[in-house]
C-alpha cells in the first residue's frame, strides 16, 4: 500500500474524484448531555432550531450522504473513514477555551452552550474544493452572537480556530497528513458575518461526530475545509492565523478560500461542481451563491492575488 507523507499529499491527491456513494452506513453516537443514549444510527438525539431566512430552498442532500461522505482528516483521508472511524471519539464534557484579545476569555461549555442559546436552521450550500457539492440543513448559531459574549477588542483583526488533538481517538492523527492540530482562521468581519454560523447539529439532530461533533464552524460562501471541526479553541488575534491547509501548500490553499469559479485550483478546474447525488455537473457560483450578502467585504481586493 502506497502511503503518501505530508510533503506531496494535498486533498486531491488522497481523495478519489469518482463518486462512489453508499458505501457504508454509520451513525454517530449521541452527545452525552446527562441523557441516557445509545450508539449507533439510534443514538442521534432530536433538537428543535427555528428556520432562518438566510436558508437556500435547494433540495437539501439526503442524511446518508451527508453523514456518509466527509473529509474529516482526523479519521483517514478516505471519504468513508470518518463515519467508519469516528465512533470512537468522547464529545461528553465538551468545553471550547475562548483567549486572546478580548475583555472576557473564558471557556464554552456545550452543555451551556445547548441550554442558553436558541438554535436556528440554516439549509445551507457547500462546495468543496475538490469539486463536489452538497445542500446541508444544519442548526446553529450565529457566530457573531457567541463571539461577542467575549468584547474582543479593537487588535483583534482576526479570530483562529483549533481542532481537538487526541491522537489515540482520532487515528488519522497519528499520520502525518497535516501539521496537527488542524488550524483555520478568519478575518474579524467574516466571523462577524451573520452568515457564518457555530453548528450542533444537523437534519434536526446532533451533529453526528464524523461530521465534526459537537461543534463545527460553517462558512458557506468558503470551500468546505475552511468550515473547522470538533472545535475546542478560539483566539481573538491581531495578526493572520496559521491555517492548515495554507500552511501544506499556499499555492494551492489560500488564506481566504472564496469560491471563486475564476480561480483555478493548480492542477484543476474550479468552474463547475458536482453536487452530491446527480450525475450531471453545474456551474460553479461565484462565492458559493452568497456574493449578494458577502461580496462587499472584499471590494477593492485582488481575489486571484488573495484567493
Amino acid at each position: 500500500m502506497l502511503i503518501r507523507h505530508r510533503g506531496d499529499l494535498t486533498e486531491n491527491d488522497v481523495t478519489p474524484k469518482d463518486i462512489y456513494l453508499r458505501r457504508r452506513e454509520f451513525m454517530a453516537g449521541a452527545l452525552g448531555l446527562g441523557l441516557s443514549l445509545t450508539a449507533g444510527a439510534a443514538g442521534a438525539v432530536p433538537l428543535k432550531g427555528a428556520p432562518s431566512p438566510y436558508s437556500t430552498d435547494e433540495k437539501k442532500t439526503p442524511r446518508e450522504d451527508v453523514t456518509t461522505y466527509n473529509n474529516f482528516y482526523e479519521f483517514g483521508v478516505d471519504k468513508d473513514d470518518p463515519a467508519r472511524n469516528a465512533g470512537r471519539l468522547s464529545v461528553s464534557p465538551w468545553r471550547v477555551k475562548v483567549d486572546g484579545a478580548c475583555a472576557k476569555p473564558g471557556v464554552i461549555d456545550l452543555a451551556d452552550f445547548l441550554r442558553g442559546n436558541a438554535l436556528q436552521e440554516r439549509i445551507y450550500r457547500l462546495r468543496c474544493v475538490e469539486g463536489w457539492s452538497m445542500v446541508i440543513p444544519w442548526l446553529g448559531v450565529p457566530l457573531a452572537d457567541l463571539l461577542k459574549k467575549y468584547e474582543p477588542t479593537s487588535k483583534a483583526r482576526f479570530v483562529a480556530f483549533e481542532t481537538l488533538y487526541r491522537p489515540k481517538e482520532m487515528i488519522g492523527q497519528q499520520r502525518g497528513v497535516l501539521d496537527w492540530p488542524y488550524r483555520e482562521g478568519l478575518r474579524i468581519d467574516e466571523a462577524l458575518h451573520p452568515l457564518t454560523i457555530m453548528a450542533v447539529g444537523l437534519y434536526g439532530e446532533t451533529l453526528p461526530k464524523q461530521n465534526g461533533a459537537p461543534m463545527r464552524l460553517v462558512v458557506p460562501w468558503k470551500y468546505g475545509f475552511k468550515s473547522i471541526k470538533s472545535v475546542v479553541r478560539i483566539s481573538f488575534v491581531e495578526r493572520q492565523p496559521r491555517t492548515a491547509w495554507n500552511d501544506l501548500a499556499p499555492n494551492e490553499y489560500g488564506f481566504y478560500s472564496n469560491v471563486n469559479p475564476q480561480v483555478d485550483h493548480p492542477r484543476w478546474s474550479q468552474a463547475t461542481e458536482r453536487r452530491i447525488g446527480e450525475f450531471r455537473r453545474r456551474d460553479t457560483l461565484m462565492f458559493n451563491g452568497y456574493g449578494d450578502q458577502v461580496a462587499s467585504m472584499y471590494r477593492g481586493l485582488d481575489l486571484k492575488k488573495y484567493f
